[in-house]
């Protein structure tokens, strides 16, 4: 299973296993765990603007 954080406003996707490390969050790091001044890397949204999305896709594949 796979749990992403998408941004409405461009597509964007987070994925906790793998962090934001362009932006100093290290891989492992929670959507929660991030601070709330933190913006979308693409167009500059916030938190608020993130929805959290879950699907059957095995995590396994981010890593090839």
């Amino acid at each position: 299973m796979k749990t992403l954080y998408v941004c409405q406003l461009c597509g964007y996707e987070y994925n906790p296993r793998l962090g934001d490390v362009d932006n100093d969050i290290e891989p492992g790091t929670d959507f929660e765990d991030i601070s709330s001044d933190w913006t979308c890397p693409l167009c500059g949204a916030g938190k608020d603007d993130f929805e959290c999305v879950v699907s059957d896709e095995d995590d396994d594949d981010d890593y090839e």
